[in-house]
């Protein structure tokens, strides 16, 4: 009776495994096959890494909208990613404390990443960053100049970077489910010692929620280098290219343009530098890491 029903495991698996080959190793691995090539009409050229020495030669023009690409991704990434982990954590921290109405404002914190960047939300986020917005509108109040948010290259990126923090619920969710599971005889112990809330912050709360910071960390900075919706249907990569992000230039370049060899290309180099990021994170977390025995 057991024999007959080894069977049910793999019947299980097989439905995930075939949607796993069909929809994410083959275009994975064809993928790369097609950024050695080069493509004019129906014939295609065997040219190696051709296209990826391209892309890195800035005489070219499209090594230079690349090289440009790159820099602006690496400039959203590095505000935005630690604006996320430290606005999450800081209201993951109040939230954790016991107050009155606290579920309340848990739910209303989260809701921006329930709503995501669908284009509702875009389209809303246009009319708040417009020059005639509310932001400004808001700031007029005390006598401030209004600012052109989606004119210039600082305002048009404060206003990528203020979207993508402002769905932080996930990351405050798990740091406050992290925050919780801090044992209260540590601060029961260091509240004994005369420590305040502020030292038992950084001398407690932080290294037992490390192993919880690496993981945010990790994920936020995996789902940051593949940013698209914000800067392709708030700024749509501009003003002068100074949102258009990697992803972005990818899209336009296979789509748009119709050049899907090197927009194979742009995908792999961004793939291994969000690989590369990862693994340096991972090597790092042995010396700020601290793992409950």
């Amino acid at each position: 009776m057991v024999g007959e029903k080894k069977w049910v495991p793999y019947a299980l698996l097989g439905p995930w495994i075939i949607g796993f080959l069909l929809f994410k190793l083959y275009p994975f691995i064809s993928s790369f096959i097609m950024s050695l090539f080069e493509t004019r009409g129906r014939n295609s050229t065997f040219v190696g890494f051709a296209n990826y020495e391209q892309l890195f030669n800035s005489s070219q023009f499209i090594g230079e909208q690349f090289m440009n690409s790159l820099k602006v991704t690496f400039i959203y990434v590095f505000f935005t990613v630690p604006l996320i982990l430290i606005v999450s954590l800081l209201i993951a921290y109040v939230l954790a404390l016991k107050l009155k109405g606290v579920g309340l404002f848990r739910t209303a914190f989260y809701m921006p990443t329930v709503l995501g960047t669908n284009v509702a939300i875009i389209v809303l986020w246009r009319f708040i960053f417009r020059d005639d917005g509310l932001i400004n509108q808001f700031i007029m109040l005390f006598g401030i100049s209004p600012v052109s948010w989606l004119g210039t290259a600082g305002g048009a990126m404060t206003s990528l970077v203020t979207l993508r923090v402002w769905q932080f619920g996930s990351t405050m969710l798990i740091f406050l489910n992290a925050l919780k599971n801090v044992p209260e005889s540590l601060y029961e112990a260091a509240t004994i010692d005369g420590a305040n809330k502020f030292k038992q912050f950084f001398a407690i709360t932080i290294p037992m929620i490390t192993p919880i910071i690496l993981f945010n960390a990790v994920m936020r900075l995996v789902e940051t280098f593949q940013v698209f919706n914000g800067p392709a249907l708030i700024t749509q990569g501009g003003p002068a290219n100074s949102t258009r992000v990697l992803n972005l230039l990818i899209y336009q370049t296979a789509f748009d343009g119709g050049n899907l060899n090197l927009g194979a290309a742009m995908s792999w180099i961004l793939f291994l530098i969000i690989m590369v990021f990862t693994i340096l994170i991972f090597r790092s977390s042995k010396y700020w890491v601290h793992y409950q025995d």
